[in-house]
């Protein structure tokens, strides 16, 4: 079983930063693309940003130039740093993870999500 958890929503003010944080446990032979997505109320969830193991990271075009995406494979974490921040990136943010438990298959992987909140 893996678990995804992330950390570090909270409330920011228009123009703002906030960093999060997903880690990834359990069994875990390899992980290879990781993303974020978010869900604002009343919407879809809708894709943010995601990057390959060793890749390129690719960013919504909502985002671009605002968030970075990293990662760290010794850690099995992902990060997803976010600056000026606007009231449309109110959201609950995932993290997800394609992940080969041994089975030499990946799976995707959801955490349960934290929550970000710009003020105006």
């Amino acid at each position: 079983q893996v678990q995804l958890v992330e950390s570090g929503g909270g409330l920011v003010q228009a123009g703002g930063s906030l960093s999060l944080s997903c880690a990834a446990s359990g069994t875990i032979a390899n992980i290879d693309t990781v993303g974020w997505y978010r869900q604002a109320p009343g919407k879809q969830r809708e894709w943010v940003a995601h990057i390959g193991r060793g890749g390129r990271p690719l960013y919504a075009d909502s985002v671009r130039g605002r968030f970075a995406i990293s990662r760290d494979n010794a850690k099995n974490m992902v990060y997803l740093q976010m600056n000026s921040l606007n009231s449309e990136d109110t959201a609950v943010y995932y993290c997800n993870a394609a992940v080969d438990t041994g089975a030499g298959s990946y799976y995707h992987y959801w955490g349960q999500g934290t929550q970000v909140t710009v003020s105006s």
